[in-house]
């Protein structure tokens, strides 16, 4: 008697053949493949065929992720799921962003349908992030939209510092609640139970922590500081105000570095809304390549090395050597570079198929000779954001050594603090303060 065959092998392989059908119907033309192999070798690949078997293996992904869906699932599949928020690497962002791209090519002429459609993309793919909290980007986004309306027709200075600081209190209030109410909580509940102790306090010594069921709105530590750069350049004059909601609204909630970064600059990124989107040939060869090798860093090294080797070893330590402990840390290095670089360069690719340009992002950090020259190529947007709105603000290095140095401390201890709220992210900005002023 014969065996019935796979059904989720069947699938797969009709899944195989409709690619391949697809893949001929286009006819891909010889100088699209070129530039996809050139765009390999300048990243040091010596041949585009050493990613054909990591894209033979999405395709199957691909394919079984099609083969188990249905109709009934779909309502759950296309609402927001709290345990399983989109990503660029999952099989539902690859259908969404396809049939998404047919129709923004049908649209390249049509100027403000074209940024409509875009932002409705893109509040839905924040919806599939963090549910109904797409709310709390419209309003910081239409919070800040007013405010540099208002502070353009306010002649004073004084004025208009007042505007910066009320946007500012905006944006970094509801920052500070979602992300480091409940760590605030936890440090003054630890001091006032130290407090008891030493006074004698019974009262205080009796205070628990409880933290509070406070949910942390995907990507609110990026958008929040795009729009706070946004205000900030409007104020010192170095653009001027959108004059629509809907234009300002694309700019903060553009999809592909919505969640994750990087920190795209309003100077650097409005001029580019109003433009035709043309993607050359080369660009789309750059393009694939990069969302290719950030879906390689980030499911195949990143996410292996943290499940099979890192966490193992940084939850028990005690069971492994001295050697395999050392091991670990480069393994972690390893893991959170390329965790974070492989997700800047999906959102770099996405953009560029798109018909948008991000600068770099992460620079080869690791061969960096000292810590000032790893800060410039680590979160090249982050590190200069904090620089020029931050640091520059602070004063910089106008005012003498020791200010100088403790402005540097402020900045790496509010950047470490920027990265999680935790005792051991404010250490880790404190020493990179203290390294760049040595």
């Amino acid at each position: 008697m014969e065996s019935k065959a796979n059904p989720q092998t069947k699938a797969s392989a009709k899944w195989n053949k409709k690619a391949g059908y697809v893949a001929k119907s286009y006819k891909l033309k010889k100088d699209t493949v070129e530039a996809f192999a050139e765009a390999c070798k300048k990243a040091g690949v010596s041949q585009a065929g050493q990613l054909a078997k990591m894209m033979n293996d999405f395709i199957n992904k691909m394919g079984e992720y099609w083969s188990q869906l249905s109709f009934d699932k779909l309502g759950d599949i296309l609402t927001y799921q709290h345990n399983a928020p989109i990503l660029f690497s999952s099989g539902l962002f690859f259908f969404l962003f396809i049939g998404f791209l047919i129709i923004y090519m049908s649209l390249r002429k049509h100027l403000l349908t074209r940024i409509i459609y875009v932002t409705l993309f893109s509040i839905y793919f924040y919806y599939k992030s963090s549910g109904l909290f797409f709310f709390l980007l419209l309003f910081v986004a239409t919070s800040d939209f007013c405010i540099a309306q208002c502070m353009v027709k306010t002649a004073s200075r004084w004025g208009r510092k007042a505007w910066v600081v009320l946007s500012l209190c905006i944006d970094l209030g509801l920052l500070g609640y979602f992300k480091y109410f409940n760590f605030l909580r936890e440090i003054m509940a630890a001091v006032a139970h130290e407090l008891g102790y030493q006074l004698g306090n019974t009262s205080l010594q009796n205070i628990t922590y409880q933290p509070l069921d406070i949910f942390l709105p995907v990507g609110i530590s990026f958008f929040t500081f795009q729009t706070i750069s946004y205000v900030i350049d409007v104020y010192r004059g170095r653009i001027d105000p959108l004059r629509r909601w809907i234009d300002y609204v694309f700019y903060v909630s553009f999809f592909p570095q919505l969640v994750a970064g990087p920190i795209v600059r309003a100077r650097d990124f409005i001029p580019q809304i109003y433009r035709t989107p043309v993607v050359t040939r080369a660009e789309f060869g750059e393009g694939l390549f990069l969302v290719l090798c950030g879906l390689f860093k980030k499911t195949v090294i990143s996410d292996y090395i943290s499940l099979n080797f890192v966490d193992r070893i940084f939850d028990a330590p005690l069971l492994y050597t001295g050697v395999e402990n050392l091991l670990g840390v480069y393994g972690y290095a390893l893991q959170i570079y390329c965790d974070f670089s492989g997700y800047s360069d999906m959102a770099i690719g996405i953009a560029l198929l798109l018909g948008f340009r991000f600068n770099v992002n992460f620079d080869s950090p690791y061969q960096s000779a000292t810590i000032t020259e790893f800060w410039r190529r680590w979160h090249i947007s982050l590190s200069s954001w904090l620089k020029d709105y931050l640091y520059i603000s602070l004063g910089g290095n106008r005012k003498g050594k020791i200010r100088t140095y403790i402005n540097l401390l402020i900045t790496m201890l509010l950047g470490g603090l920027w990265h999680g709220a935790s005792v051991s992210f404010i250490l880790w900005g404190v020493l990179h303060g203290v390294a760049l002023a040595v």
